[in-house]
């Protein structure tokens, strides 16, 4: 059995809540190896007039730590 390491993370988008979620993990990907699992703690939105502009969401992101990487 591994060990996994958990990073809290937030992500943005001005498309939707989902969109953050698959840029920030696709973001992560790019220097974390072996991700496992997300969880979406919480969502946000900041509002202009009457319209979401922006979407944030903070996430948990787990990891395998590869004890044999040298």
């Amino acid at each position: 059995m591994g060990i996994e390491k958990h990073l809290r993370i937030t992500g943005t988008s001005t498309v939707s809540w989902k969109d953050a979620v698959v840029q920030a993990v696709a973001e992560a990907s790019r220097t974390i190896d072996y991700l496992s699992s997300v969880t979406v703690l919480e969502q946000k939105a900041k509002i202009d007039g009457k319209k979401l502009v922006e979407y944030y969401v903070e996430l948990d992101l787990s990891f395998v730590i590869d004890r044999d990487r040298d």
